[in-house]
């Protein structure tokens, strides 16, 4: 089956992913959404995602499903480009991801918790809160 064609499968993540990858390295800002959003630094990048997040969130709570598939979208390719920044493989997310299968979330978050003995997690310059 061709990519974009018949059943959605989650790997088009993965090959989202082998395509930004691809443009950050061609450093071809010319043509090239991903490559110009990876030149302008990792603050850029981040700030697109942060946006991106508000947006689904915001079409969320106004229960508009169309747009919210349509941001969602966008939300994953910007958070692949914030791991391409990174130099995040989804291979690592996906591997976390089958680390907490079965293990209930609020004993997830506990045990994230126990790390910091203040009870915020700082993340670069910011902070989470419990």
């Amino acid at each position: 089956m061709n990519p974009g064609q018949g059943i959605p499968e989650p790997a088009v993540l993965d090959r989202l992913w082998a395509m930004v990858e691809e443009r950050r390295v061609s450093g071809d800002i010319q043509t090239s959404h991903s490559a110009r959003l990876l030149a302008r630094g990792t603050a850029k990048v981040a700030q697109k995602l942060g946006e991106e997040a508000v947006e689904t969130v915001i079409e969320a709570m106004a229960g508009n499903r169309t747009a919210l598939i349509s941001e969602s979208a966008d939300l994953l390719y910007h958070l692949i480009v914030t791991w391409v920044d990174a130099g995040i493989h989804p291979e690592e997310v996906w591997a976390e991801l089958v680390r907490r299968e079965g293990i209930s979330g609020i004993a997830e978050k506990a045990a994230r918790q126990n790390l910091s003995t203040a009870g915020v997690v700082k993340a670069g310059e910011t902070t989470k809160l419990p």
